[in-house]
Parts: structure tokens; C-alpha cells; sequence
């Protein structure tokens, strides 16, 4: 068990310099687990506590963020809490144990990157035996990512995000960040190296990685980073004893709120992707809605909440809501977007907020577009009515070349009409431009700079925009159209790192 006396933290810095579990050392003795690349100082004092004298906290302070660290009687976790007032000056707002390769070495393949034969892009994205690895290939969804870990010869260590843990994070429920890194520590010391693992919670974090919206304050958490003999542990474990300790910005159980009600006018095909989620600028929570759009929230903040309906990750509807301590508001909400009210010519893709069902969705979260894994990016040609969705790129990139759809027309569907094109994620302001037959679109302002890497990163997640094309009379005939789509933008770039973005869907109406 991981008791008391086999905790250590440096009382001047608050780095964890040793946690043993069933007499094994995990922590690598290189560097140290700590928020983000540490605090450089910090004022660190410890005390029993809780019925008993069963927890022992330690509470280590700065200006501006203060990290808990609580050790429970017979309970194999390090429990912890991060509270904020302001953005810390050590970097991005994440807590990373170190762990030792020696003592765990099994981590997701597709973010280790030890035994790497160099970088391909920035100093983040690896090649190793051919493939391409990265920390940000082992990102799970926030609202699916509540236990990931490493495991080891007899032991196992997991972050743990119970219960409301991500509500003073920033995202929303799809989004991903880093859960691990699995690298090689270069040290200058006689014919040896250490390894180190990272393992990343980054439900405890503000991230610049594709951020869409504003950083949140706040007490981050509670989370445990917790040791097992190598299963994974359940993500429920009981975090009321919290209460008891009075961390810096903790709202009690007592004093939240409940918001329950039904989701209508999804349709039928998304029944089993309905998630609700609120949001306000001092938290966030989502759930996932039954079959029939019932839901009930987490237990929430009071306040003012803007309250959001999505079919798988799109939004669809929003109204707002004001919770109020120990009681339970009904609030339904429905699906108003028009693409679920649209009778469409042909349609390529489902509007949902994801790339899902086409070429090379189904690999792009845990490998480089370069990936030799992948399918090709370059002169495709779509046929509506007889290629598959999945031979449509998911991603179109201003170097490597635009994608072309051939699509035949009766009489009747011929005259003005109207192009859309929906897009999740864009980089470098990547935004689509058409040509039909011989007529070429404008081009369309320039979409929200994220200011990061993204589809390359492994994730799609973003903005999603909706962009439409007025095509005019006379354009269209009554039997083969060819469309082309490219990729407009004011910058440029050298292939995957040039403009470009991510399709969710495109139809002709």
C-alpha cells in the first residue's frame, strides 16, 4: 500500500521526490512530479487531519496557485487539488508524475516516442520503427477520459478524474489533450540513462492546444494519481472527505445544484451520441443524455448557465439556465439546427461535428497524416451516388492538392442552388474555396486563428464553421458537374504544416 511515510515533497518546492507502492519506487530520480516544469518555490506546510488523524495534507503555496497533496490512510493514492488565481508563470496548468521507465514501462504505443530515430515536426512528433508517435497521440475526449495510466511488473499508476473534476478546465466535453509520453531523459553520466514517463491529467490544465475558449480559475480537481498491482482502478471513489480539509474554492455538495429535463429533435441515426453540457465562465459539466433525450446533470455550481444540446460533437441547440444551491431545475432544450431540417440533392458526410466515416478519420488520433499507415491525401476524386464516404479525405491541405467531386444532375435540380461545406478544425487560416464547372466561389473570411497545430496533433477538434456557396443559374447541368475544393488562406506552408482544415460534411441543396 502507499502509506505516509512513503510520500515524500520537497516542503521548498513542492516537487514529489518519492511514492513507493508495495515497497516499489516509481518516481524517477531524475525529475521529480510536479505542476507543469515545476514551481521553482513554494511554501509547503503538512498536517494530520480528518477522523482520526486519517489524511495527512500538504498544502503548498504561491502567489498565485496553491497545490494540495493528501495522503489517506490505508488508500493506495495520492489524492490532489490545484487552485488558481491567475495563470501561473510556469507554463501551461498541468500536473506531471514522472514516473520511472524501469518500474513502468507499458504505456499507449502511439505516444512512446523512447528509441526515436528524431523528430518530424516541431520537437513533439516522432518517428520510431517506421511509425509516427507523439504525447499528443494518447488524448482521449474529456468525457470519456476519467482513468488512464502505466503499467509495470506488479504495480500500475492512474490518474483519476472523478465526479466533476474538469469543471474549472476549459474545452468542453470533446475536448482532448496529452494523457502520456513515454521518452528516453538523455543524462551525462557513465554508460546509463533513465527513462521517464509522463503522466499527463490534463483535466487539470488550462492548455493552449487548440484552446476554443477562455482559461477558467478555480480549485482544478480533486483528482488522484493512484497505484494498483497493475488492473485499472474504477473511476467513482468517494471525494467528500474534501470537504472536510476546506481547500481554497471547494463548493460543497450542500451548496450545488441539479438541472434535469429531456433533449428532443435529434434524429434517430445520433440517439446514442446526445450529450448535454453547460458552461459559464466560472465552470463547465456535460452528460450524456439516454436514447430518449432524458439527462440529468452533474452536480453543479449555482449560476447562470448557458446550456448547450450537441448531436455526437455539434451543436444543435442552446438556451440558458441558472442553478441554484440544493434544488433542481427542469430545463429541456431542442435540436434547431437546420441541417436536420434540410431535404438535401446529395449530401457527403453526416453534419455532426466530426471528419467520422471518412478516409483516414479512423487513424488520425493516434498517427501523423505522413504516416506511411495512412491511406493517400492527393488526387482523389469523389463520385457521388458510387464512391464510399470513406474514400473522401477528412482533412484537405493547401500543399498537397484540393479534392474533386463528379456528381450528375437531372434537369430539375439544375438552376441557383446552394453549396455548403462544413469544416471542424482549421489551421493557419485554411477555409474552403469551390470552383463548379467553370464559376469560382469568393473566398470566405478567414476562420478564428486557434493559434496551434491541430489535425497533425492528432485531433479535430476546433471551431466548427459552415461555409456557403450561392452557385448561380446557368452553372449547373442536367447530367455531369465536376466540383473542386481547395484550400485558400493568406499564409502558406511546407505539406501537412501548410493551411488546412478538417471537413465534417458538405451537401448541395
Amino acid at each position: 500500500m502507499l502509506t505516509p511515510p512513503f510520500l515524500a515533497v520537497n516542503s521548498s518546492n513542492g516537487d514529489i521526490t518519492s511514492m513507493k507502492f508495495n515497497g516499489i519506487e516509481a518516481q524517477d530520480s531524475s525529475k521529480f512530479s510536479q505542476i507543469s516544469s515545476g514551481l521553482g518555490s513554494a511554501t509547503c506546510t503538512n498536517a494530520r487531519t480528518g477522523n482520526n488523524d486519517n489524511y495527512i495534507l500538504i498544502t503548498c503555496k504561491t502567489s498565485t496557485l496553491t497545490q494540495y497533496y493528501v495522503a489517506q490512510y490505508k488508500t493506495p493514492a495520492i489524492h490532489m487539488a490545484t487552485y488558481t488565481t491567475a495563470e501561473p508563470s510556469v507554463g501551461e496548468l498541468r500536473f506531471i508524475a514522472r514516473l520511472s521507465r524501469a518500474t513502468l514501462p507499458t504505456g499507449p504505443i502511439a505516444a512512446t516516442i523512447y528509441g526515436n530515430s528524431g523528430a518530424i515536426e516541431g520537437s513533439d512528433v516522432y518517428t520510431v520503427n517506421g511509425q509516427t508517435r507523439s504525447k499528443f497521440y494518447s488524448s482521449k475526449r474529456f468525457i470519456e477520459d476519467q482513468v488512464h495510466g502505466v503499467t509495470g511488473n506488479g504495480i500500475g499508476a492512474y490518474m483519476i478524474i472523478p465526479g466533476v473534476g474538469y469543471e474549472s478546465s476549459s474545452g468542453g466535453p470533446f475536448f482532448r489533450d496529452i494523457d502520456f509520453q513515454g521518452a528516453d531523459q538523455s543524462e551525462l553520466y557513465f554508460c546509463a540513462c533513465r527513462g521517464l514517463f509522463q503522466l499527463i491529467p490534463c483535466f487539470s490544465q488550462n492548455s493552449g492546444h487548440v484552446q476554443t475558449e477562455s482559461y477558467r480559475q478555480g480549485l482544478h480537481g480533486p483528482y488522484a494519481l493512484w497505484f494498483t498491482t497493475g488492473s485499472a482502478p474504477s473511476a467513482d471513489f468517494d471525494t467528500t472527505f474534501w470537504e472536510a480539509l476546506n481547500p481554497s474554492g471547494l463548493t460543497t455538495f450542500a451548496n450545488r445544484g441539479y438541472v434535469r429535463g429531456t433533449a428532443s429533435g435529434i434524429p434517430s441515426a445520433f440517439s446514442d451520441k446526445i450529450t448535454v453540457g453547460w458552461a459559464n465562465s466560472a465552470a463547465q459539466y456535460w452528460v450524456k443524455a439516454s436514447s430518449s433525450g432524458a439527462f440529468t446533470s452533474p452536480k453543479m455550481k449555482p449560476g447562470t448557465y448557458t446550456q448547450t444540446l450537441y448531436k455526437n460533437e455539434l451543436a444543435v441547440g442552446t438556451t440558458s439556465v441558472t442553478v441554484s444551491a440544493g434544488s433542481t431545475v427542469t430545463a429541456n432544450i431542442a435540436d434547431t439546427h437546420v441541417d436536420d431540417k434540410t431535404t438535401y440533392i446529395w449530401q457527403i458526410g453526416d453534419f455532426d461535428g466530426t471528419p467520422a466515416g471518412f478516409k483516414n478519420a479512423d487513424k488520425i488520433e493516434t498517427m501523423h497524416p505522413s504516416d506511411s499507415r495512412m491511406g493517400g491525401w492527393s488526387g482523389i476524386t469523389y463520385t457521388v451516388g458510387s464512391s464510399s464516404v470513406s474514400s473522401f479525405p477528412m482533412a484537405l491541405f493547401q500543399a498537397i492538392g484540393p479534392v474533386k467531386v463528379t456528381f450528375n444532375l437531372s434537369s430539375s435540380q439544375t438552376g441557383a442552388r446552394t453549396l455548403k461545406i462544413a469544416t471542424t478544425l482549421a489551421f493557419a487560416g485554411g477555409r474552403p474555396t469551390v470552383t463548379v464547372n467553370g464559376w469560382s466561389s469568393s473566398t470566405p473570411a478567414a476562420p478564428t486563428d486557434l493559434n496551434s497545430r491541430g489535425v497533425t496533433r492528432g485531433t479535430w477538434r476546433g471551431n466548427n464553421n459552415e461555409y456557403t456557396y450561392a452557385v448561380p443559374a446557368g452553372t449547373l447541368v442536367a447530367g455531369s458537374n465536376t466540383l473542386t475544393v481547395y484550400v485558400a488562406s493568406g499564409s502558406s506552408g511546407d505539406a501537412y504544416l501548410s493551411p488546412n482544415f478538417v471537413f465534417d460534411a458538405l451537401a448541395l441543396y
